[in-house]
């Protein structure tokens, strides 16, 4: 099989979807491996090192999508990519789609099949393409919160770990999955006080043990989230449902019960956020102040460290990216229970039933493609 890896064109996104080891392998099992041009330069990576490990180094992206069988990226595909999609053409990538209507139209008209990282699932629930990247969210969520604590962005100009005789600020965790655990290992670890709330009272003992008990753990209804959120200096969404859109646990209301210069930092942006006030920023201009809050709502907070988060993707994704090469993705998705749960779209269909849900669109079974 061709296998294309484009730049990425989102702004301030400098991740890349293969590393030259990743080519390597890849051409170790017969398959043709093309990069355009300064794909891996964000990361640190040089084009003579892909082409050491046998990849063609391309200048353009449009040879690259119209060429290949099976395109790698990082972040979905923007509009100007849109018409360079061609039918039954196979892509491997972080989608999104519950919170993106007209890109899943977009994919829908173009025919291809889609298959999201975050959608790629294990029998026990596991989200092992998520994983990594949640890590690298949850830890950086605290370096932002902190940052937007600050006086210079708008925040209350409070120092999460506080000094001697001063209180420390107090951070309210909102899910306590792969993105809350780190955030809480991190809030921990720098000082502050800690409330972390989840659904799963087993996972919350299971967070309690990791920091040795060091945090405040809640179970999961709306008395408990009101209370959180109001006393909170430092709110972190990190809330998750597989595929689809993420709930709106934060209202407005809420919001304006903390005190002014308080900060959000909403990792569930992606999936549409889990506050009624969020909206996608950039690296470059990540913040906002509404209700009085400091919101931090970067779409691709990951892309801030793309050295780490390069490595750490490719490092699950190779496999199943060498898996859908070797076997095609029907038969792929036939062996293997993962990348089946990952196909969001084929063929014009749409396969993901959270992602049918979210558009009001008719969900097929992807035995029936």
């Amino acid at each position: 099989m061709r296998v294309g890896v484009p730049t990425e064109i989102k702004e301030d996104e400098n991740r890349v979807a293969i590393t030259p080891a990743g080519v390597s392998a890849l051409r170790a099992h017969g398959h043709e491996v093309l990069v355009q041009a300064g794909a891996g330069v964000g990361s640190h990576i040089a084009d003579e090192a892909y082409r050491r490990s046998g990849a063609a180094v391309l200048d353009g992206a449009e040879e690259i999508w119209r060429r290949c069988d099976l395109v790698l990226k990082v972040k979905e595909p923007l509009a100007p990519e849109h018409d360079l999609l061609r039918e039954g053409q196979v892509l491997f990538t972080y989608l999104h789609l519950a919170a993106n209507k007209d890109l899943t139209g977009a994919l829908v008209a173009r025919g291809i099949v889609a298959i999201g990282y975050e959608t790629v699932q294990l029998a026990d629930g596991a989200l092992p393409l998520l994983l990594p990247m949640s890590e690298v969210a949850g830890r950086l969520s605290i370096q932002a919160g902190a940052k937007s604590l600050e006086m210079i962005p708008g925040g209350k100009g409070i120092l999460l770990p506080g000094v001697s005789g001063v209180r420390r600020g107090r951070v309210s965790i909102i899910g306590a999955g792969v993105v809350g655990l780190n955030a809480c290992v991190v809030a921990v670890g720098i000082g502050a006080d800690v409330t972390i709330i989840d659904v799963n009272p087993i996972r919350l003992s299971y967070v309690r043990d990791v920091v040795q008990g060091h945090v405040t753990t809640l179970m999961s209804n709306e008395m408990n989230i009101e209370s959180a959120v109001a006393e909170a200096d430092l709110v972190i969404g990190a809330v998750l449902i597989p595929g689809a859109r993420a709930p709106r646990l934060i209202t407005r209301k809420l919001l304006r019960s903390m005190e002014k210069g308080s900060a959000l930092v909403d990792v569930a942006v992606d999936q549409g956020g889990c506050a009624e006030s969020t909206r996608p920023t950039t690296h470059h201009d990540p913040r906002y102040v509404e209700e009085g809050v400091v919101h931090y709502c970067v779409a691709n907070m990951p892309g801030a460290v793309p050295q780490t988060s390069t490595y750490a993707l490719t490092n699950v994704t190779l496999a199943y990216a060498l898996e859908i090469a070797d076997e095609g993705w029907k038969r792929a998705a036939a062996e293997n229970d993962a990348i089946r749960a990952g196909i969001n779209l084929a063929l014009g269909k749409v396969t993901h039933r959270a992602v049918a849900e979210a558009h009001g669109l008719p969900s097929t079974p992807l035995a029936d493609v």
